[in-house]
């Protein structure tokens, strides 16, 4: 079952599930995802297991920037016994447990320069050594990588190494932000409902018009997590069984109440875009498009919306 952001119909949704499907079923060992906080990363490595013909095998995940770099080693590679003070036994790691599977890295970026070292020569060798042992242990494993910030530029300042940079790069995945995926975010706000309704028990039917033009116009940050929380919080503060304006944080409907650059007319104290009226939403959007050529993006822009914002104030408009 595919959930939450891979719940929705805009194209880059789309391409994403495509793309997922192509790189589980190749051969290849070493994915790198790309996306922002909250795009869902970790649901984007878990489908790449899901639907490879590693999905039997198992999927084990470790986030990098959450263990220290002392032991870091030792929880991937593992040890011999008798290595360290106290170790009576040999300890195996995170890569012989993904043995036949996969292991997600998340946050891959933060490895130190001793690991990238070691992880690069398992890619191309498929082995490794515990640490303090003398001989190799072969491994089948794929390892799937996630960062949120374009490795590229620590690749510059000498901070990741670019061999293994570009031995992760065979395969990139990009997720997504939320803003990029048009009226997506409404159909996972009916997601999060049916969700949400099961979990507290409640009624909630939906939302009252104005709530969906605030929703598309959002930039959404924090992408779904971000939407998800705004939707768990109303469940758990509110008690109607309707979403309202005034339940939306006053930090997003300030950011949807800001006026369009004032290039579209020099009167003054002019309603802004979302509390206009409709003719005069219709008339600041054809003077947008006029004043930029038709270039819906520049519109968009002038108008103080995304692009898919100004997209489905359109078509709710009967705008072609």
């Amino acid at each position: 079952m595919i959930e939450r952001e891979f719940i929705g119909e805009s194209r880059p949704i789309k391409d994403l599930r495509q793309l997922i499907t192509q790189v589980a079923r190749s051969k290849v060992n070493a994915v790198l995802i790309y996306g922002e906080t909250g795009t869902g990363k970790g649901l984007v490595a878990q489908e790449l297991h899901k639907r490879s013909d590693r999905a039997r095998k198992p999927f084990v995940d470790v986030n990098c920037a959450s263990t220290s770099p002392e032991l870091f080693d030792q929880e991937l590679f593992g040890k011999e016994k008798g290595t360290l003070a106290g170790a009576l036994l040999r300890k195996n790691g995170l890569i012989n447990a993904a043995d036949g599977g996969s292991l997600f890295l998340d946050e891959i970026r933060e490895l130190n320069h001793a690991a990238q070292t070691k992880l690069l020569g398992l890619l191309d060798r498929k082995s490794f050594r515990r640490m303090g042992a003398v001989n190799d242990v072969e491994v089948d494993v794929r390892f799937i990588c996630a960062t949120n910030q374009i490795l590229f530029k620590q690749v510059k300042e000498g901070r990741f190494r670019d061999d293994l940079y570009y031995r992760l790069q065979v395969a990139p995945v990009n997720v997504p932000p939320l803003r990029d995926r048009g009226d997506d975010c409404l159909v996972l706000t009916e997601y999060f409902i049916r969700r949400f309704n099961e979990r507290y028990n409640r009624t909630v039917k939906g939302w009252e018009t104005a709530v969906a033009d605030i929703f598309v116009a959002h930039r959404w940050p924090g992408n779904v997590r971000e939407l998800e929380n705004l939707l768990e919080r109303f469940f758990v503060l509110e008690r109607n069984d309707t979403i309202l304006v005034k339940h939306i944080p006053p930090r997003i409907t300030r950011e949807i109440e800001q006026k369009p650059i004032e290039l579209l007319s020099d009167e003054e104290d002019l309603p802004d875009f979302q509390t206009g009226t409709e003719a005069y939403q219709i008339s600041l959007i054809k003077r947008a498009l006029e004043k930029c050529d038709g270039r819906k993006g520049d519109a968009a822009t002038v108008l103080g919306l995304t692009r898919h914002a100004l997209r489905h104030q359109m078509s709710k408009l009967g705008l072609r």
